[in-house]
């Protein structure tokens, strides 16, 4: 439940309505496909975590070839998308905010991101984090009554459960929403992190500690295997009715945006866009509850999408600390290295920040990545709708590494009682290839833009 509330984002509240609004019903089957392939992606990133006691980018850091190169591709692409992701999600809400109070929303954009960034660096934002949950459930909830209200064209909906390609499709507008739908490339690793943290499994070593401790994936040569061996398949049993439970929970609420902005925006044609699309979108409340729904959708944006800013500073955080120690390890294993003790030494003196340690380097990129760069970026690009969809697009031209590398570390990494089966790894592969080729068709898609103009 607590991953659902934070995976039912951007992708639901901003992009769902533009599709939806854009070519009704038609892509639902693309919304039903991405959702199972969500499913199957987050179930292998936590079966590492339960059996390994480490996160899946321990075991990306051991796949053969240059050293780290996994870890590398998985952190430049996330730095940029962390950048313009808070800075997208704080745009929506400062455009909520501009909707009521005076002032402009690039100004409450900049104050939230500072605010946040100063309650996620400073390790105090459970009270917060707990009042965006329940405004995110309300805002569930409501989204879900209204479409019952709306009552859906049940023959139109039916017709997108059938695969079919718009005429006319711009892909601008779709592939930002198939790669914030439910988590985004990111949010697959994080539910690794989510489940493993809440002991299944049994945990994973030192998140929050700045030791790091060594666990090694159980073999068949540790006494007692089969006793061992059958409690990791229970937890993966168990871990599988969790993420089965968040994704069926934020397929419920997408597909009530959905028809939504089918019913109430596709027969105008009027798409949620630029600075005022926190206003676009509460007409999907004002027209079936009046002015106050309309106020309700956006106290419930505000919340929970400033929520959303302060979960992905905390969780992007954490996972670039865990990069950063996972690449340095050799450098701090040899440091008797006079050059790498030297620099962290003055910079302890000059920040009191540690190069060594998880919590000052979860400070320094929460600071920097996802604090001052965001900040610059809504100063600079006053449209959240593209900032958005840039991060959009890097999840899903991200996706397709990040779940075929997990694959092959699940199938070459574990032992052969845990391992995906042959199900789990046809659909892994699927879900991998599928990302893969939406991202070239993306990519070939720019090249022609870029040739015709």
């Amino acid at each position: 439940m607590l991953w659902m509330l934070s995976a039912v984002g951007t992708g639901s509240i901003l992009f769902t309505p533009r599709v939806a609004a854009a070519y009704e019903y038609q892509l639902l089957w693309l919304l039903l496909l991405v959702v199972f392939f969500m499913w199957v992606m987050i179930r292998e990133m936590a079966r590492y975590s339960i059996v390994s006691g480490q996160t899946m980018l321990e075991g990306m850091y051991s796949l053969n070839g240059p050293k780290g190169w996994a870890v590398w591709f998985i952190l430049i692409p996330q730095l940029l998308a962390a950048c313009v992701g808070i800075a997208g999600l704080a745009g929506v809400v400062g455009s909520a905010l501009q909707s009521f109070l005076p002032g402009s929303a690039t100004l409450y954009s900049a104050v939230l991101i500072a605010l946040s960034t100063m309650v996620v660096a400073g390790g105090k934002y459970s009270a917060l984090e707990r009042i965006s949950r329940i405004m995110a459930l309300v805002l569930m909830a409501m989204v879900i009554a209204a479409a019952l209200v709306v009552s859906p064209d049940t023959e139109k909906l039916a017709e997108g459960l059938v695969p079919a390609w718009p005429d006319d499709p711009e892909l601008y507008i779709i592939l930002p929403w198939v790669g914030t739908i439910l988590a985004g490339s990111m949010g697959i690793v994080w539910f690794g992190y989510w489940t493993a943290t809440r002991g299944f499994g049994g945990g994973l070593e030192s998140r929050d500690t700045d030791d790091e401790c060594e666990q090694s994936v159980p073999t068949a040569s540790d006494s007692s295997d089969t006793v061992k061996f059958q409690r990791v398949k229970d937890w993966v049993k168990v871990m599988t009715g969790a993420a089965t439970l968040g994704v069926i929970g934020g397929l419920l609420v997408i597909t009530a945006f959905l028809i939504l902005g089918a019913e109430l925006l596709g027969a105008s044609g009027e798409i949620p866009k630029g600075t005022d699309v926190a206003t676009d979108l509460t007409s999907l409340f004002s027209d079936v509850w009046g002015s106050w729904g309309e106020y309700l959708l956006l106290a419930a944006i505000i919340i929970a999408l400033g929520g959303s800013v302060l979960a992905n500073q905390d969780g992007w955080g954490r996972s670039f600390a865990d990069m950063t120690l996972i690449l340095t390890r050799e450098l701090r294993d040899d440091a008797n290295d006079n050059k790498a003790l030297a620099l962290q030494n003055w910079l302890h003196r000059k920040t009191r920040l540690s190069l060594f340690k998880r919590r000052s380097l979860k400070r320094l990129f929460v600071v920097a990545v996802t604090g001052i760069i965001p900040i610059g970026i809504v100063l600079l690009f006053k449209d959240p709708v593209k900032v958005m969809s840039t991060s959009g697009i890097i999840a899903a031209l991200h996706t397709p590494f990040i779940a075929l590398a997990a694959l092959y570390v699940n199938r070459t990494r574990l032992p052969n009682e845990v391992r995906p089966g042959i199900s789990a790894t046809v659909s892994m592969g699927a879900a991998g290839l599928f990302y893969l080729g939406f991202a070239g068709l993306y990519l070939w898609d720019l090249v022609r833009g870029a040739g015709s103009s």
